[in-house]
């Protein structure tokens, strides 16, 4: 198949620190080039892939110098899209809502997959004005507040087999992995950590609009011995980190959409202790990848349990439920299925591009 796939601007493709949108992104691709697809990524200029490249903007915004107002790479970005639709025969949008205006009057197949949460003020009104328009979730637990949606699935992120190698080893200490706000629990994950008596490794960047939160709330506890903090990680630096550990904290306080992290950890065969919030009951097999727990007393608990687990078999798990391989193929089929339904409708939906009897005269919600 002709595929393209659209991604996010913010960090490359895949990024050079963090980003998980980005690097799903960067592992379906891949996979999908491995399968004998003919893959072309719109993407900023700095990314790396074995698909077609199709740059956008020259570097990625997040760590671009001088910085550049979003809302121009994203006029970029629908423009280089809308030039070559009838070159694909579907396009894959990792891009939330932009590109729905546009996509649904061309009359092209299309796919959007939503990476972030859907519970946010405006996006019922936004799925309303565009009830034909097909997502695929990335749990069950994500597509919740939305069910009026044309979802056509669920497909869990994947990513590939060799990309971490596990260690089987009881690992010395507990980690924390992900963005320091509030929602992802550092704090409790420092409770815990205390409670537990055992050292915590803290592997997160701090967002510029939390600053303030990790100045006043975390930065105080974080003492260089039994709390560390050791900055972004990349891919190899993060094997080490995540291998090296006995559980993986994930003490969550928001309806996280899927937690890739936690599949992380599984592929270096290292237990996941999350909160019971979200994605986390579909993603952790409690007690055999890890335990899913209602709150800190019951994941210090969990801690005292971990030498009941096998972590050859965390490793297994990851190998039948989280890899690119079954990622992609399942994207594949509705991939296949959208192409058919909407074959011979292309030409007719650009002719149709813009028409007044086509665009809905009612204002936004408030």
């Amino acid at each position: 198949m002709r595929i393209a796939q659209v991604a996010p601007l913010a960090e490359s493709v895949p990024p050079k620190l963090y980003g998980g949108t980005e690097r799903v992104v960067a592992w379906l691709v891949d996979e999908l080039v491995s399968l004998g697809h003919e893959v072309t990524l719109f993407a900023s200029g700095d990314s790396k892939t074995t698909a077609k490249l199709h740059a956008v903007w020259p570097q990625a915004l997040r760590l671009g110098r001088p910085r550049t107002d979003p809302m121009v790479t994203q006029a970029a970005l629908l423009e280089a899209v809308a030039l070559r639709v009838t070159e694909f025969d579907v396009i894959h949008l990792h891009i939330d809502w932009l590109h729905l205006p546009l996509l649904s009057r061309l009359g092209v197949p299309f796919l959007t997959t939503c990476h972030g949460r859907m519970d946010l003020p405006g996006f019922p009104d936004v799925v309303r004005r565009f009830p034909n328009a097909p997502f695929v979730s990335i749990s069950d637990n994500q597509r919740a507040p939305l069910s009026e949606a044309n979802w056509l699935g669920t497909i869990y992120h994947g990513l590939p087999t060799d990309l971490f190698g596990p260690s089987f080893e009881a690992g010395s200490y507990l980690a924390f992995l992900g963005r320091l706000t509030a929602e992802k629990g550092p704090e409790a994950a420092i409770r815990i950590a205390h409670a537990a008596r055992m050292p915590l490794r803290i592997a997160a960047k701090v967002p510029r609009g939390e600053r303030k939160y990790f100045k006043e709330r975390l930065e105080p506890q974080i003492d260089g011995d039994q709390v560390q903090l050791i900055g972004e990680v990349n891919d190899e630096t993060k094997r080490q980190f995540l291998a090296g550990a006995a559980a993986l904290l994930f003490p969550i306080d928001w309806p996280e959409p899927f937690g890739l992290v936690m599949i992380e950890a599984m592929a270096c065969g290292t237990p996941v202790i999350a909160f019971k919030s979200g994605s986390v009951p579909e993603v952790v097999d409690d007690g055999i990848t890890g335990f899913v727990v209602p709150g800190e007393a019951e994941a210090i608990q969990a801690i005292g349990r971990l030498s009941g687990l096998d972590r050859r078999q965390v490793r297994r798990h990851f190998e039948k439920r989280f890899t690119t391989r079954r990622m992609a193929q399942e994207y594949l089929h509705h991939y296949k299925a959208l192409s058919k339904s909407t074959a011979g409708e292309v030409h007719a939906g650009l002719r149709s591009t813009l028409s007044k009897d086509s665009v809905p005269e009612r204002p936004l919600a408030p």
